[in-house]
């Protein structure tokens, strides 16, 4: 069992903490309306509760489930509350098109949470490469993720298949950039080569 807190309110937030819950983690739900937060967690239940923003995350895994212009902004708030911590970006650094992302060139916006970060915090990507709807569904699907930290994508992994799901380990935190990127095929694969939202990415393996 992992002991999740999530940051946001939102849809990802809400998905992800169902089905950590549904694969017996501990889930702390975290934002900044204590009301909201407070409903949140009373719709999930199962002995889900309730963080305060600021406040040490309980979770060894941290989820930031915010926008992405908010999230290296969150994470420097947190500062060293986040000490030791597994830091997961889930974002997409769209343009407000979502034709282009607005990083530079060559850097990612986890590698931007990462220098944001304590340095004994690791920051995991991922989970960026799966709609949110597609994750509220009962379906196989592979859970692309990087990060620098093998103990820290260790730690993901045994996560994410308590939910489920297939880790695959895409490198080091620069492949983060990629996996950004993969977000973007996506919105431009909805657009015109599928024509629709409802897919996912993953490997299919010989045999």
């Amino acid at each position: 069992m992992s002991n999740i807190s999530i940051i946001g309110l939102g849809q990802m937030a809400r998905v992800l903490a169902t089905r950590a819950l549904d694969g017996g983690n501990a889930v702390e739900i975290i934002g900044r309306d204590a009301a909201k937060t407070a409903d949140v967690v009373d719709a999930l239940g199962r002995g889900a509760t309730a963080g305060q923003i600021g406040a040490a995350p309980a979770g060894d895994i941290v989820i930031l489930a915010v926008p992405a212009t908010s999230a290296a902004p969150v994470v420097s708030q947190y500062g060293d509350a986040l000490a030791g911590k597994v830091i997961v970006d889930i974002t997409n650094p769209f343009n407000p098109t979502a034709t282009g992302l607005v990083t530079p060139d060559g850097t990612a916006l986890a590698q931007q949470i990462a220098e944001a970060a304590p340095e004994s915090a690791h920051v995991v990507k991922a989970f960026n490469t799966i709609f949110g709807h597609v994750l509220a569904e009962d379906r196989p699907l592979d859970v692309f993720m990087a990060g620098d930290d093998a103990q820290a994508k260790a730690s993901m992994s045994a996560f994410i298949e308590s939910i489920g799901l297939r880790p695959l380990d895409t490198g080091d935190l620069k492949m983060a950039r990629w996996l950004e990127g993969a977000g973007l095929l996506m919105m431009g694969l909805g657009r015109h080569g599928v024509g629709n939202y409802n897919f996912s990415l993953g490997v299919s393996l010989p045999g």
